[in-house]
């Protein structure tokens, strides 16, 4: 007999533990789609051009590593070079950065080349 008065009491207990579980879970639901988005892309460099060009900056320009091997910059222009050519509607000064960001990194002038 004594186990027929706990069933509806611990039956109470489960709804009550499912009940707060449901709102915990909706709850974080909700957190999660209000976060602020984070992109998905490669963050792009986003300043303007120093006056005379730096490693860094030049690593930045063609989205490689200051230490980048001299066939991964070559790649790396490449791929710049072939989404702004200027014969391809892409700037001539972006071009010229593009090109003089490559020089640097391959060691072949020190900076401040651009004909701009």
């Amino acid at each position: 007999m004594r186990s027929l008065q706990a069933t509806p009491f611990i039956a109470g207990i489960a709804v009550a533990t499912v009940a707060l579980a449901g709102r915990y879970g909706v709850q974080a639901w909700q957190a999660f789609k209000a976060r602020p988005a984070t992109p998905r892309m490669r963050k792009f460099y986003g300043g303007g051009f120093e006056t005379t060009m730096t490693r860094r900056e030049a690593a930045l320009i063609l989205g490689v590593r200051e230490s980048a091997t001299v066939e991964k910059v070559k790649e790396a222009h490449r791929k710049v070079m072939v989404a702004n050519h200027p014969d391809a509607g892409g700037s001539h000064f972006l071009a010229s950065k593009i090109n003089e960001a490559k020089d640097i990194m391959l060691g072949k002038t020190k900076g401040s080349g651009s004909a701009f």
